[in-house]
């Protein structure tokens, strides 16, 4: 896609979301014919939103890290969105059902980077990785799927509708953790049902071997992972759609719990 193109197809889905139209696979229609043009459309559309909604950049999510997750949407690879600073909950906040096309939660471990962390001449190590973390927390990936038809679902539209992201709840962040790929992350419904369980290794082997992938990603695209960042390394529970009344809790071991209310 050349520049024209990439800010046209940006501009349709900005103009998408502000209608409040269901989802619809759109990549063919607008020319995104890669995953190169999905990332351009993406960051096209995500600074026109920084602008509009005079946000910056908290982080990052990685999505679809696990197989299950993969299964769900039938996608077989890693995907990144951007996280904006102005949808970003604290724990036990409220999510209005209403301000989105269909609300999404997922379940997840997230980090905060201490310092910068490139990738120059691949991937970083895990040490590498380790070594830049300042703390790390469980989380609440806010979600918005606009009534997709998940059969339908392509892998170039996911990306260029930044992956879906609409935010996160941060449970409290700790600076030590157990072992990451060890502990087992719970979610349900506070007075209710189990919603679904996984292991920190189900997001690539460990939240930070995700982390590790998304630096490589970032620096073949120019950017890289800065410190304050917190990345969002992939739900270890297939995504969940709670209705007004719902309240979610997510317990991950010894790195605590975050919990939400959804409101109408």
């Amino acid at each position: 896609m050349d520049p024209t193109q990439t800010r046209q197809a940006a501009a349709w889905l900005a103009a998408e979301h502000q209608a409040g139209r269901r989802f619809e696979p759109f990549a063919a229609a607008q020319g995104i014919a890669t995953l190169d043009d999905a990332y351009a459309v993406q960051r096209e559309y995500m600074a026109a939103e920084r602008a509009r909604r005079g946000a910056g950049v908290a982080g990052y999510k990685i999505g679809l890290t696990s197989a299950a997750m993969q299964k769900m949407c039938g996608i077989d690879t890693p995907v990144a969105g951007v996280i904006l600073d102005d949808r970003v909950h604290a724990n036990e906040d409220a999510l209005q059902a209403s301000r989105y096309g269909r609300l999404g939660v997922e379940f997840e471990i997230a980090v905060r980077f201490k310092e910068d962390l490139p990738a120059t001449g691949g991937a970083p190590t895990f040490e590498e990785v380790a070594h830049a973390v300042d703390a790390v927390a469980p989380a609440m990936e806010i979600v918005d799927d606009r009534g997709c038809d998940y059969a339908r679902l392509d892998v170039l539209s996911l990306v260029a509708d930044n992956a879906w992201n609409a935010g996160l709840v941060l449970g409290p962040f700790v600076r030590e953790w157990p072992a990451l790929d060890e502990v087992e992350g719970v979610a349900q419904v506070v007075g209710g049902d189990t919603l679904g369980s996984g292991r920190g290794a189900d997001a690539l082997g460990h939240p930070f071997l995700a982390c590790a992938w998304l630096a490589s990603h970032l620096a073949s695209r120019g950017e890289c992972l800065r410190a304050g960042q917190v990345v969002m390394t992939g739900s270890i529970v297939t995504t969940r759609f709670p209705v007004a009344g719902m309240h979610l809790r997510f317990e991950v071991g010894a790195l605590g719990t975050v919990e939400a209310h959804v409101q109408p």
